[in-house]
């Protein structure tokens, strides 16, 4: 990557160990795409346009159970929600940028790149030295200080969002290959318990995530699928009054 600036290089190297996760994340949902019955010019747009994982598992999981479309794109809202907060949290260090920059740096936030980030920024050890001249071009010349932060976020970020296209595509080709027989309904379910378990760190997430279980499996026969964005958000509720209770 000999053109690429040094915060740039910096974020692709931080997010390598992330892309390990990516991958099969990446195959999953485009397999389970088309085993839900999307054709592969949705499979693949959806990654592109949404390029949130696990909203994009929630929401296949929900089309092919025929669920209705408010339901899915409530659903789609409501995991999505703790976006509103990495972004108010990572939002101050990108204030001086022109909008379109800001518009483009806001599409491609996901958990692992606010994560990678944030840790950067509040350590301080952001790079103000090579890259402040192309940060300048960036923001139209009008910048100063705080030099490479958008652009070590860009790095990790767009590595991700390249991976996860990827994957997703291979997933898809790999989709249409396999035989109709096999089914693979107990693959979004799996992808989401390995995304659950490592995110059990306390009696609030374990409580969140145990309430919320069980209000979807209670659920199960709701009309209009309304089960699992009510367990979503029953659990939220429980995770916080618990938290609360605690402190």
């Amino acid at each position: 990557m000999p053109r690429l600036p040094p915060t740039v290089r910096a974020g692709v190297r931080a997010s390598l160990p992330l892309l390990v996760g990516i991958v099969p994340f990446g195959l999953v949902a485009g397999v389970a795409a088309i085993d839900a019955g999307l054709s592969p010019v949705a499979a693949l747009g959806m990654s592109v346009v949404v390029f949130a994982g696990a909203s994009q598992l929630a929401v296949i999981e929900l089309l092919r159970s025929d669920a209705a479309v408010p339901v899915v794109v409530l659903t789609g809202i409501v995991i999505n929600l703790r976006m509103l907060m990495y972004s108010a949290s990572i939002a101050p260090y990108f204030q001086r940028y022109r909008s379109r920059w800001k518009a483009v740096l806001a599409y491609l936030l996901t958990d692992q790149a606010y994560a990678v980030s944030i840790a950067r920024f509040e350590s301080g050890t952001e790079s103000g030295g090579d890259d402040e001249g192309d940060d300048a071009e960036a923001d139209g010349g009008g910048s100063e200080g705080g030099a490479g932060r958008d652009r070590f976020y860009f790095g990790v970020a767009a590595s991700l969002w390249v991976v996860w296209v990827v994957s997703t595509a291979v997933g898809v080709g790999l989709g249409r290959g396999l035989p109709d027989s096999w089914g693979l309904d107990f693959a979004v379910p799996l992808v989401f318990l390995a995304l659950l378990v490592p995110r059990i760190e306390d009696g609030p997430t374990a409580a969140a995530g145990g309430i919320a279980g069980l209000v979807a499996l209670a659920g199960v026969g709701i009309p209009y699928e309304l089960g699992l964005p009510l367990a979503a958000v029953v659990g939220v509720g429980v995770g916080l009054a618990v938290e609360e209770v605690r402190d």
